[in-house]
């Protein structure tokens, strides 16, 4: 098998058919070899393959579940049609990606959501700043002579001027506090998975409401108990179960309250500030998964491994088959390793399947050491 290293990815070509006999398992232990020499990047190119087997299937399945402990990766480039039905059959595309070439499975490990996420917050957190230096009165819409003549007890005071696109200065200001809602909710991901759409709109939402609420409120006392009042009535009855959750709820209503008021510039300024942070404390925070061993029963004598592995495979739960055993009902456990933030009551829910999959019981303990 030839290799060829291009950028961090190390490129393997194997140069005959992956089927049992031979090849298949000498594929397996050179993968084996290379995670543990310290390779975490690993792209099979299958131009020079031109059938693959069951063995072959079970090679890539390990050495993606190797990829997946060490931290690595494992792609797949160029495979040939016959190769790729066989593949896509055994459902291996679920979890291993497929591309055209090998040059294609190293431009896309590249981290392109998260380099868009950094210019998209750049830009706007840049925008923001220049346009609240550039036009500070024009986006507040309070005249300074009007607030000191009020300060002062004048008893009447120059009216205070309205910009001819005022309405559409305070619509764009509900544009840009949307805009920071979604650049704060594509860095911080709610804590729960259940309800984690739910509470990636309410994070933007949340931050429009500071906006609005400001753009209403203006100088009025009046208008600010008015909406105070109003807001009292109002009942949330929809735990949050991350403590953090909630101080971004907050956070994300003072800087669309920021908007509302003008001060593009300090929103600006702020929304980096929280959005450096947040990756900050993400990085230090940061937790290896969990090891467990997961006991699956299953009716009868067929066990849904499809099922069971589709589950895993949704989950990003790495896994491993131990112990297999098989009576009157087939019992298999698998060492998983769990992402930190997966509840185990929601993996065997879903494992369950609401009683059609074929599963009969789940039970998780801690590997024994030894």
């Amino acid at each position: 098998m030839a290799t060829r290293s291009v950028g961090d990815r190390l490129v393997l070509s194997p140069q005959e058919p992956l089927v049992a006999g031979g090849p298949a398992e000498a594929f397996e232990s050179q993968l084996r070899q290379l995670y543990r020499g310290g390779h975490r990047h690993l792209v099979i190119d299958f131009s020079r393959v031109p059938t693959i087997d069951s063995a072959g299937i079970r090679a890539l399945v390990r050495g993606h579940t190797t990829a997946q402990r060490v931290e690595g990766t494992l792609r797949l480039a160029a495979l040939s049609a016959a190769v790729r039905t066989v593949l896509e059959a055994s459902r291996l595309a679920i979890v291993v990606d497929f591309y055209v070439s090998p040059e294609a499975a190293r431009l896309a490990a590249w981290p392109w959501r998260t380099i868009r996420v950094a210019v998209a917050g750049t830009l706007l957190c840049s925008t923001l700043v220049w346009a609240g230096l550039r036009w500070p009165l024009e986006l507040t819409g309070v005249n300074e002579i009007a607030e000191e003549a009020l300060t002062a007890g004048r008893r009447s005071a120059p009216a205070i001027p309205v910009h001819a696109f005022q309405p559409f200065i305070e619509l764009l200001k509900l544009v840009v506090a949307a805009l920071i809602g979604l650049l704060v909710t594509a860095i911080h991901q709610p804590a729960s998975r259940e309800r984690g759409r739910a509470m990636e709109q309410a994070q933007t939402l949340l931050c429009v409401s500071g906006a609005m609420m400001m753009i209403i409120i203006g100088n009025s006392l009046v208008r600010a108990f008015g909406i105070a009042g109003a807001a009292s009535i109002i009942r949330f009855r929809t735990p949050v179960d991350d403590p953090k959750d909630v101080t971004i709820l907050f956070l994300l209503m003072s800087l669309g309250m920021s908007i509302g008021l003008g001060s593009l510039a300090v929103s600006g300024l702020g929304t980096a500030f929280l959005c450096v942070t947040l990756l900050v404390l993400d990085q230090v925070a940061r937790q290896s998964a969990r090891v467990m061993v997961v006991e699956v029963v299953a009716n009868g004598r067929e066990f849904p491994t499809a099922h069971v592995e589709g589950v895993f495979a949704r989950n990003q739960i790495t896994y491993e088959p131990r112990e297999i055993e098989q009576s009157d009902d087939v019992t298999i456990k698998y060492q998983t390793w769990l992402p930190p933030q997966i509840a185990l009551e929601e993996i065997s829910t879903q494992l369950m399947g609401g009683g059609t999959a074929g599963v009969s019981g789940v039970s998780w303990e801690r590997p024994k050491k030894g």
